[in-house]
C-alpha cells in the first residue's frame, strides 16, 4: 500500500552562524550570493537539505562547500519559518552555530557562492532573507551559554595565555571584567593546565601559557561539575 502526503510541503534549508575570534574582535563567516534571489548580497553560508542527509550533515556539507570550513563544535539553534522568509517560496531552516579557531580556517569560496569573508559582529554588512535575525539570536545565545560552558575554549588557540582569555570572555560579553577576580575564578575550577612555555616574538613581556584540560572538565561534568564564569 503506498502514502501519499495530503499538504503541500515547504522546502527544508539550513543556515550556519560560524564565530571566530581574532586579536581585536569577534568575527562572523559571510559568503556573497552568486544566485538569485539577492544576488551579490552577503549572507549565511547554508543550502537546501538533501532527502537523504540529517540535517547536521546538511549543514557540514554546505560549511565545506561554501566556505572550506569544517568545524568542531557545531549546535542547533532555532527554526526559522517565517511564510514570507524566502522569495523563492515555503522555505522553512533550520539554523545551526559554530565555533572555530581562526588560525585553523582559511575561507574558501565554492559552489553557489562568489566569495566568502569574515566581518565584525559589531559591523556586519546587510544580509539577505532573514539571516541578521539569525545572526542576532545567534549571538544572543552565544553569550549566555560562554559563561556557563566553557565554548570560549574553542575560539582560542590550544595554548594560550589568561590575557588572551580574559580578552575572549570581554569581547564576546560587551564589558571588562576584573583581572584579578576573573583569574582566580578560572584557575579555581583547576581546568587550565599551566605549560613550562611563554609567549614568543611579542614586544611586552612574554607571559605564561596555558590549556584547557577538555578530558578533564568532562569527568567533573558528569560528576555534576557546573561551569560559571
Amino acid at each position: 500500500m503506498s502514502y501519499t502526503y495530503e499538504y503541500p510541503r515547504p522546502a527544508l534549508t539550513v543556515d550556519c552562524v560560524v564565530f571566530g575570534l581574532d586579536e581585536e574582535d569577534l568575527k562572523v563567516l559571510l559568503i556573497r550570493r552568486a544566485l538569485e534571489p539577492f544576488q551579490g548580497r552577503w549572507a549565511l553560508p547554508g543550502g537546501f537539505v538533501h532527502m537523504e542527509e540529517s540535517l547536521e550533515d546538511a549543514a557540514r556539507r554546505e560549511l565545506q562547500e561554501e566556505a572550506g570550513i569544517r568545524p568542531g563544535l557545531l549546535e542547533q539553534l532555532y527554526t526559522f519559518g517565517d511564510p514570507g522568509r524566502d522569495p523563492r517560496g515555503r522555505v522553512v531552516s533550520v539554523a545551526y552555530f559554530a565555533l572555530v579557531k581562526l588560525s585553523d580556517h582559511r575561507v574558501q569560496a565554492a559552489t553557489d557562492a562568489r566569495d566568502a569573508a569574515w566581518f565584525s559582529v559589531w559591523d556586519a554588512p546587510r544580509l539577505a532573507f532573514d539571516h541578521a535575525e539569525i545572526l542576532t539570536m545567534a549571538l544572543q545565545r552565544l553569550k549566555g551559554k560562554v559563561r556557563y560552558q566553557p565554548l570560549g575554549f574553542e575560539l582560542l588557540p590550544p595554548k594560550f595565555t589568561l590575557t588572551q582569555l580574559q580578552r575572549l570572555y570581554e569581547v564576546i560579553l560587551e564589558r571588562p571584567l576584573d583581572k584579578r577576580n576573573f583569574r582566580k575564578k578560572l584557575l579555581s575550577m583547576e581546568l587550565l593546565e599551566e605549560l613550562d612555555e611563554v609567549e614568543q616574538d611579542v614586544s611586552h613581556r612574554a607571559a605564561r601559557l596555558y590549556r584547557f584540560d577538555h578530558k578533564k572538565y568532562k569527568q567533573l561534568e558528569k560528576a555534576g561539575f557546573n561551569f560559571e564564569l
